[in-house]
């Protein structure tokens, strides 16, 4: 097992680098939803969901 380990570091140590980068993408945007931000460009008369995303005024 060990020799597993030694023969892949270089790929294991790349896929946790990738899940920590996701990971934290995914925390930063749940962390805005929370905030009430949004990806938003808010060029509404181009999006497909320029109804839904935005309450009419």
């Amino acid at each position: 097992m060990l020799q597993w380990i030694s023969a892949h570091i270089g790929t294991i140590l790349i896929c946790l680098a990738l899940a920590a980068i996701v990971i934290l993408i995914l925390r930063s945007l749940i962390r805005q939803k929370k905030q009430g931000k949004s990806s938003c460009g808010c060029n509404c008369a181009h999006c497909a969901m320029h109804g839904s995303c935005h309450s009419q005024k």
